[in-house]
C-alpha cells in the first residue's frame, strides 16, 4: 500500500514537472518594453496610449516618467529600450552616437496662468519681460495690482530649455518656484492666484483652475502661434522587435487618433 501511494505521488510530480515545462516558455515569451517617458509627453496622452498599445499587442510597458534629459540618459545607459523627449523649434541638439529619432507629434508650448488672473493676452516681448523680471506686476499688463509669481519647470526639463530658446532668446529665466517635473507646474499654478508658467498645451488639456494666455493675439491652437515643441521617440539604432512595434503603433492611424484626441498634431513618418 505504501509502495502504491509513493508511485502515485511520483507520477503526479512527473506530470506537474512536464506541465511546468510547457507553461514556462509561454510566460517567458511575453514581451515587456522598458520606456523612459518625458513628463510632458506622459501627461499629454501617454496614459491612454500605453493602455491601448498593450491591449492591441499584448506587450507590457514598464514606464519611467522623467524629464527629457533623464529619459535620454536612461536609454543611453541601457536602463530603457526606448525614450521620448520634447524638442524645441530651433536647431536640434547633436544626436547621441548611435541613436535614431522618430518625431511623432507637434504641440504648442503654452503659457498659462491661474484662472483668477485678469489678463488674457500678452505680446511675446511682454512674455520675455515677465520672465526676466522687467515686468513684475499684473497691473502693468492691464490686470490687478498684484505681484506676478513665476513658476518654472526645472532646468533639466525640455520645457525649460525650449522656453529659454524660443521665448527668451537664450536669456536666463527668472523664477520664484521651480518644479522637478515640468507637469508639476500646473499643480503649483493652481495654488497661487497670481502665478504664471509654461508647458506643452496637451498636458494642460481640460485641467481646471488655470487658463492659457494668447501670445500676440494668438491662442496655442491658432495658426501662427510662435512656440512649438516636437515630441520624439529615441532608440539605439534602428528599432526592432517590441521597440519597432511600439514605434509603428505610435505612427499608426490608431496611435495618431489618440494624439489628435488631445488637440495635438500627429506627425507622419
Amino acid at each position: 500500500m505504501i509502495r502504491s501511494v509513493t508511485s502515485f505521488g511520483m507520477a503526479v510530480t512527473s506530470i506537474l514537472f512536464f506541465l511546468t515545462l510547457l507553461v514556462t516558455p509561454a510566460v517567458q515569451a511575453q514581451e515587456k518594453l522598458r520606456y523612459s517617458c518625458s513628463s510632458q509627453v506622459y501627461e499629454a496622452f501617454e496614459k491612454e496610449r500605453i493602455e491601448t498599445f498593450t491591449k492591441a499587442t499584448g506587450i507590457e510597458v514598464e514606464v519611467y516618467v522623467a524629464p527629457s534629459a533623464v529619459s535620454l540618459s536612461r536609454l543611453l545607459s541601457g536602463l530603457s529600450d526606448v525614450a521620448s523627449v520634447a524638442r524645441g523649434g530651433g536647431p536640434q541638439p547633436q544626436k547621441e552616437a548611435g541613436t535614431m529619432e522618430t518625431p511623432f507629434c507637434r504641440d504648442p508650448l503654452a503659457v498659462f496662468v491661474h484662472a483668477r488672473v485678469r489678463v488674457d493676452t500678452i505680446t511675446s516681448d511682454q512674455l520675455a519681460d515677465i520672465f526676466s523680471r522687467k515686468i513684475t506686476n499684473w497691473k502693468e499688463l492691464g490686470g490687478a495690482d498684484e505681484a506676478i509669481m513665476l513658476v518654472v519647470p526645472g532646468r533639466n526639463t525640455a520645457a525649460y530649455e525650449n522656453f529659454r530658446h524660443l521665448a527668451m532668446k537664450r536669456k536666463e529665466i527668472q523664477y520664484d518656484i521651480t518644479t522637478h517635473h515640468s507637469t508639476l507646474a500646473i499643480e503649483v499654478v493652481k495654488r497661487f492666484p497670481t502665478a504664471i508658467s509654461f508647458i506643452t498645451q496637451g498636458a494642460i488639456g481640460a485641467a481646471g483652475g488655470v487658463k492659457m494666455l494668447k501670445i500676440n493675439g494668438l491662442a496655442p491652437a491658432d495658426k501662427g502661434y510662435p512656440f512649438f515643441q516636437t515630441f520624439t521617440l529615441v532608440t539605439k539604432g534602428k528599432p526592432t522587435g517590441a521597440v519597432k512595434t511600439f514605434v509603428d503603433f505610435t505612427l499608426s492611424e490608431k496611435g495618431q487618433a489618440l494624439i489628435e484626441k488631445r488637440g495635438m498634431t500627429p506627425l507622419s513618418p
